[in-house]
């Protein structure tokens, strides 16, 4: 097998150590050398150096959690480097040390069997923080209001069947009185929108008869005051993410005439894949990387498992959410067509990852082209199949008994 990188170095990245294994080929002969370093930042200096002292020109190294990004930042410009998928080098087990696995990823470096894994730029790596950061604590909110949800369930007070939102206007001043240890049902009712309220007033009042204790009350104030930190710090966050989104406000506005993707949704998607698609020959790459395509698994002339694989959870969680946006509307053009065309044959689930990895050919296209979107419109299947549409309603109607003549409008 031919030597594509002479010169070159593995590295298996744990917490407190890296091996490195560096493999020099000068004609037949082979010289490899193996050393241990740790993990602070004078070592990885150290590692840097000895790297460079032996000539090395390639580095590759596995994908381990958080682990591997403090080594590439240090290796970063000093060599090229390749992250490396777990999956994609593992070796034969029952030989597995930290020597053989540095050993094993710099031979398939050599010879140039180490597809890299996409790295973004620095400022795509605060934008991802920001983002992903940003989802954590809205998801905490959520969770802080089912809490709330379970307490006033404890407490037999029915808010949740006449509020459509507990922590809305109305239900904010209710919880606020409840958490100050307020009971009385009347001047509970007194504190709601009359105007905005589905239930009647007797039905509100009833629903507020309950058996508050001051434990509830505690656990009340508890959560509220967890929420509106966490209102809080989602604010700062988003101010901060705006700054760092100046210089993509172009592709956020091209991002956003795509159905289904708000302004949230396309942030995830620039700190996701960033707005250079190069380093994604195809849109189906960037399918297959997000996790949103049916994996390939057939022995013996028989198909087994085509369930997704894992993917980028972070994008593939939000354009799923815009899918079910983009099909939820009466006018969601050609996505809401395809949607309706697939889950008669294959299910709502598989036919809403159709749709999100269609999104996201949209958005590779839009960014690669630097153009908006355009809708193909909730009759393309029809306009593309029209024959064997026609074809198709003709036989179901002889199936009913009747007979029907065709003829061109």
């Amino acid at each position: 097998m031919d030597v594509i990188h002479p010169k070159c170095a593995g590295l298996d990245v744990h917490k407190d150590s890296v091996v490195a294994c560096a493999r020099i080929g000068t004609g037949p002969k082979i010289a490899r050398e193996v050393k241990t370093f740790g993990t602070t930042t004078r070592d990885l200096l150290a590692l840097s150096d000895w790297l460079t002292a032996q000539g090395c020109t390639h580095v590759a190294m596995e994908a381990t959690g958080v682990y591997w990004k403090p080594v590439w930042h240090v290796l970063e410009g000093s060599f090229e480097l390749i992250l490396a998928n777990a999956m994609h080098v593992r070796n034969i087990p029952g030989r597995k040390t930290d020597v053989n696995d540095a050993t094993w990823i710099a031979d398939l470096l050599a010879h140039g069997l180490i597809r890299s894994s996409f790295v973004p730029a620095a400022p795509l790596h605060e934008l991802r923080d920001l983002t992903r950061t940003r989802t954590q604590l809205v998801r905490e909110k959520a969770r802080h209001i089912l809490r709330i949800q379970k307490t006033l369930e404890t407490a037999n007070l029915k808010l949740a069947s006449v509020l459509a939102d507990i922590l809305g206007v109305t239900g904010r001043r209710l919880l606020d009185a409840l958490a100050a240890g307020e009971s009385d049902p009347d001047r509970l009712a007194d504190l709601a929108h009359d105007h905005r309220l589905k239930a009647s007033r007797a039905e509100f009042v009833e629903a507020l008869h309950g058996r508050m204790t001051p434990h509830h009350c505690f656990m009340l104030a508890l959560h509220l005051r967890q929420i509106d930190a966490l209102d809080t710090a989602v604010r700062e966050l988003e101010a901060r993410l705006e700054d760092a989104l100046g210089p993509f406000r172009p592709a956020l506005a091209r991002l956003t005439t795509i159905r289904g993707i708000g302004d949230t949704a396309a942030h995830v998607l620039i700190a996701e894949i960033g707005i250079d698609m190069s380093h994604f020959p195809t849109a189906g790459h960037l399918i297959s990387w997000a996790g949103l395509c049916p994996r390939l698994h057939e022995s013996a002339g028989k198909r087994r498992s085509t369930r997704t694989r894992h993917g980028n959870r972070w994008l593939k969680t939000t354009l799923v959410q815009a899918a079910w946006g983009a099909v939820r509307h009466h006018h969601g053009g050609y996505l809401r067509a395809q949607f309706v065309r697939l889950r008669s044959r294959r299910g709502p689930k598989k036919a809403i990852v159709a749709v999100a990895a269609s999104i996201l050919t949209a958005a590779y296209h839009v960014l690669r082209d630097g153009v908006e979107y355009r809708d193909l419109g909730a009759d393309y299947f029809d306009r593309r199949d029209k024959a064997k549409l026609a074809n198709r309603l003709i036989a179901r109607l002889h199936d009913l008994g009747l007979r029907v003549e065709v003829r061109a409008a």
